[in-house]
């Protein structure tokens, strides 16, 4: 995944719904006791092909999500999607995360893990079989999943960057 393949867009042309993924209580041991802190993992997208992940860090919860929120403004994405699914398999890692995602006929519905389900669901994708293989962390999880969905193209795509019709494409 090139950064020239990524397509990024900019978050204040679109209105975005955003999902809590993940929030964990920090203890920070000091010498005058504990220190309490949250940690809170947040997905953002638009329903229609826009998806974004971001981390935020802070003494209360909800301001731990609005920074996550933030930072996921920071990271969005466009993803390809034809007739509410994605247009073919692909698999995507982070760290010791695996994630492969299937194209579903209509009517499949999501069917994914806690993490993945948030990232795919507010990309807009409603039918997809994914599959979560190793690591069950939340952070790589999402990662390899958003990483997974950049690196995806459509038909138009691929025929735009080999300089032949869509017909060609498809006749191999």
């Amino acid at each position: 995944m090139t950064k020239s393949n990524v397509k990024r867009v900019k978050a204040s042309e679109i209105e975005l719904k955003e999902r809590v993924v993940k929030i964990k209580r920090v203890i920070k041991v000091t010498k005058g006791g504990r220190t309490f802190s949250f940690s809170a993992l947040v997905v953002i997208g638009d329903g229609n092909g826009i998806v974004g992940y971001g981390l935020g860090k802070a003494k209360e919860v909800a301001k731990a999500i609005a920074k996550g929120i933030d930072d996921a403004k920071k990271n969005l994405i466009k993803v390809p999607i034809l007739n509410g699914t994605i247009p073919h398999e692909q698999n995507g890692k982070f760290g010791a995360a695996r994630v492969i995602m299937r194209p579903a006929s209509h009517g499949t519905g999501v069917i994914a893990g806690t993490s993945m389900r948030a990232v795919l669901e507010s990309a807009g994708v409603t039918d997809v079989l994914a599959k979560s293989i190793g690591s069950s962390n939340p952070h790589n999880v999402v990662k390899a999943t958003v990483k997974g969905l950049a690196s995806m193209r459509d038909a138009v795509t691929v025929a735009s960057h080999r300089g032949i019709s869509l017909q060609k494409v498809f006749k191999g």
